[in-house]
Order: C-alpha cells, then sequence, then structure tokens
C-alpha cells in the first residue's frame, strides 16, 4: 500500500520545534548554547555547571501557524489492467491506463493545528564543583488536517505526532570551565492517515478496450490508518568557557533512531482490490525513522554590564532522516519510504539589554533553512526557508522568582508542494500520484510566557 510520511511543518526547520524556553524565544534563540541557568539545559547539558542555586523554570507556548496548500496540476497515473483475464472472460479486453487530475478541494487553508507546547526543568548543586538537573521537552511535534476530499488526500489525511524528552544532566565546573552530559530518553507516538486510490475506476471517462465499455471517472478511495508508539535514547554533551566580558558554548545532540510499533488499518477498497483481501488490520506493523543530530555553537559578549550581545550557529544532520521503513505488514511488502532530507543550517543573533537591575529587554533575528530539496516536499511537510523575528522581556517580582515573556513572527518561504508518491508499489496496480501544489501565505506567530524560582 502507499506509504505513509512520518512527519509535518513545525515551528522551525522540517518538524523540529525549538521552543523549549520562553528566554531563548524572546532573543529567537542566538545564546541558548553559551548562557548560563537551568532554561538552557536543552541546548548545552554544561549549561548548570558552576550554578550556586537550586533553579527551577516552566514555560508554556502556543504556536499559531497560518498557511495555504493549494493545487496546481497534481495528478494520479493508473496502470492498464487485464479486465478480461481477471474476470474470466477474455472478450471484455483492458481498462487503459493512464494520467488524470486528481480532483478534490483545490485550497485548502492552515492545514497545520495550532499547537500548545509545555516545557520544564530543575537543576542543583551537588557541592562546588558538580550540579544535577532534569528537563522535559518536546522536540518533534506537530498535529496536521486535511479534509478527505483534498487534493493532497493520497499523501496526507490526519497526522499526529508527538515526541516527549526526558533528559537527565550532570555537569561539572572548574574556573570558568564548564563540561555537561547526559541521555536523551524519548518516547514518540504517531498517528498518520492517507487515502488509497482506485487503480480501477468504476467505468467513466476512462478509456476501456471491449464491447460496450465506456463510461466517466467515479472512484472509490480506500484509506490506511498507522498508529505507533516506542520509547529510544540518545545523548547530548557539551561545554561552556566564561569569563567578565564572554560566554562561549560548544555542544552536540545525538540522533536518535526511533522503532515504532503499532497497528496498522487499510479499508474502504472496493471491487477486485477488496476480494484480494487487500482490506486488512495489522496489528504489529514496526516504523523506524532516525531523527538528526546538530551540533550547536554560540558565544555571548558582555559589551557593558546592561548590553549582551548573542550569536548561534546550529548544523542539523538531517540527512539522518533519509527513509522511513516500513516492517512486518501482514500480507503487504516492507516498504522503505525515501525522505532524501540533506542537513542545514541556522544562524540567530540578539540582545539582551538590563532595562533596570530587576527589568530586562531581548531581541533577535533567526535565519532557518530548510533540509528539504526540491522534487521532496509532501503535503505533510511544505516546508521553506523562513526568518524568524523575536522580542521578549524578563523581569525579576522577588529576588528569587523571574517571569519571563516572549513573542515572534516567522515569515515562511513560498515553495512547490512536487513530491511523487505512490501507491501499490511492486504490484502490478502500482499508482503513481504526481503532488503539484504550492504552499504560500506561510507564516507563524509564537507566543510564550514562563517563569524560574531560585532557592
Amino acid at each position: 500500500m502507499s506509504a505513509l510520511a512520518m512527519a509535518g511543518q513545525a515551528h522551525a526547520a522540517a518538524f523540529y520545534i525549538q521552543e523549549q524556553s520562553t528566554k531563548g524565544l524572546g532573543r529567537a534563540f542566538s545564546g541558548e548554547v553559551s548562557e548560563q541557568g537551568a532554561q538552557q539545559m536543552w541546548w548545552n547539558p554544561a549549561a548548570i555547571g558552576g550554578i550556586d542555586s537550586i533553579q527551577n523554570y516552566v514555560g508554556f507556548t502556543a504556536i499559531i501557524p497560518h498557511a495555504d496548500a493549494t493545487n496546481v496540476n497534481s495528478t494520479i497515473t493508473r496502470p492498464g489492467f487485464p479486465l478480461g483475464a481477471a474476470v474470466g472472460i477474455p472478450a471484455l479486453g483492458n481498462i487503459a491506463g493512464g494520467t488524470y487530475p486528481v480532483g478534490g478541494s483545490q485550497n485548502t487553508h492552515n492545514p497545520i493545528n495550532t499547537g500548545y507546547l509545555p516545557n520544564g526543568g530543575f537543576a542543583l548543586p551537588l557541592g562546588d564543583s558538580l550540579a544535577f538537573g532534569f528537563t522535559m521537552t518536546s522536540p518533534y511535534s506537530f498535529t496536521s488536517n486535511y479534509d478527505a476530499d483534498s487534493w493532497a488526500r493520497y499523501a496526507a489525511d490526519k497526522s499526529r505526532l508527538r515526541t516527549f524528552d526526558l533528559q537527565p544532566v550532570l555537569a561539572y565546573h572548574r574556573g570558568g570551565l564548564s563540561i555537561g552530559a547526559g541521555p536523551n530518553v524519548e518516547y514518540v507516538r504517531a498517528t498518520l492517515s492517507n487515502y488509497l486510490p482506485d487503480p480501477l475506476p468504476s467505468l467513466a471517462g476512462i478509456p476501456v478496450v471491449g464491447p460496450g465499455l465506456s463510461a466517466a471517472l467515479n472512484t472509490n478511495d480506500g484509506h490506511q490508518y498507522l498508529k505507533g508508539s516506542g520509547w529510544d535514547v540518545g545523548f547530548s554533551a557539551g561545554f561552556q568557557y566564561h569569563n567578565d566580558k564572554i560566554d562561549l558554548g560548544v555542544s552536540y545532540k545525538s540522533k536518535i533512531k526511533h522503532h515504532l510499533k503499532g497497528h496498522l488499518i487499510i479499508d474502504g477498497l472496493t471491487g477486485l482490490l477488496a476480494t484480494q483481501g487487500a482490506n486488512q488490520r495489522v496489528d504489529d506493523a514496526h516504523a523506524d525513522f532516525t531523527t538528526p543530530w546538530q551540533v550547536i555553537f554560540g558565544a555571548r559578549y558582555h559589551v557593558t554590564p546592561r548590553l549582551t550581545l548573542n550569536g548561534q550557529i546550529t548544523r542539523f544532520g538531517w540527512s539522518k532522516f533519509d527513509a522511513i521503513n516500513l516492517s512486518n505488514l501482514g500480507a503487504n511488502a516492507d516498504q522503505s519510504v525515501p525522505e532524501k532530507y540533506h542537513n542545514s543550517w541556522t544562524y540567530a543573533g540578539g540582545v539582551d539589554f538590563k532595562v533596570t537591575p530587576v527589568w530586562t529587554l531581548r531581541a533577535g533575528v533567526q535565519r532557518d533553512l530548510s533540509p528539504i530539496g526540491a522534487g521532496e516536499r509532501d503535503p505533510r511537510v511544505p516546508d521553506g526557508n523562513r526568518w524568524n523575528f523575536a522580542a521578549g522581556t524578563s523581569y525579576a517580582m522577588t529576588s528569587h522568582f523571574t517571569i519571563d515573556a516572549g513573542a515572534s513572527y516567522d515569515k515562511i518561504k513560498s515553495n512547490p508542494i512536487d513530491k511523487t508518491e505512490a501507491a501499490y508499489v511492486g504490484t502490478p496496480l502500482q499508482t503513481i500520484i504526481q503532488n503539484d501544489g504550492v504552499l504560500h501565505n506561510a507564516n507563524a506567530v509564537i507566543l510564550s510566557i514562563g517563569g524560574s524560582v531560585t532557592f
């Protein structure tokens, strides 16, 4: 059967979500790898090195995307089929194959749903040199919906991906240098579906070879639904250096190969496919895919006691997300769905300014380059290069409690949706779907509020 892509547009390139800190959002994630504190643990485990008190933080972010996914000239190519031989009446001849428009609703407005993302963590010193921390995040998560009659229905219907990352951290500090490391334990849950085209549409407008056979196009789509979950582990490591004028940081987050187990349901197929047992439920289906590694470099320069400049560069190993491998599919052959992502870069610059000893303003700009090349964008991931413009603030309500707020606006480049997909791969009924659409009017507004407490 046709395979299901495992992704969706989120608030960063491809399907990565970087909103793991309200403070970081306010400066477009330009200083996280090099700043000290519990809020920066996700980007660099060394960030808690040298802390002298217990730190707790929590944040809540709303991601509000806006876009249109519009058809241009998407087509479906059906195979020729020996109808007479299939039903035992050679005189009926063949149904001729051909290429036809996919039809359906030609525009989907806001296919990616608004998302709500909590995050939090804590850190505590263990003597003079050691610190322990723990953070909870959701780095790859999204929900998308296309209508049942959408032009994109054969590639995407309803999708839901959630990752829950638990990261315990140990950090060692001596002088101005901190090093830290810890595992990333991730739970993934995915629900993905799409429609399956009828390769033998009921007699309508498709040329038919045989006596008395002709009619108009009238397809009977089937439906495919995959649900799975699993636990997997990676790791993070990094170091920081601090003096009176500069903070430096470098960190590495490993790839994580995810192994999902769940069930696959195929239903709604009619005619010959139904008689051949194509409608089925498989209760131990497997799906494997790999999320990218990342290397982050950053610095903060304290121009004055009140003004700090931030810069950060991230290299993403998106080439690890090269395919989604589906196996144990019952009567269906194992499948490998090519993704062909390439490694990408993110660049960010920002500023923190202390208006008063208790009030800080910040702002930043980020350039985020998409890892998806021409010919590889499907409706689930209609991604494009983007600019992120951000502003934020922090206010110390007391010496132990600070409230943070941040907002950003993402402008996403319009791009073609142009990936070729197939149903019934490797069988005589293989049917080709050429997605030919465009993502346009794409942007996202992100709002975040959080707070931190020290003891």
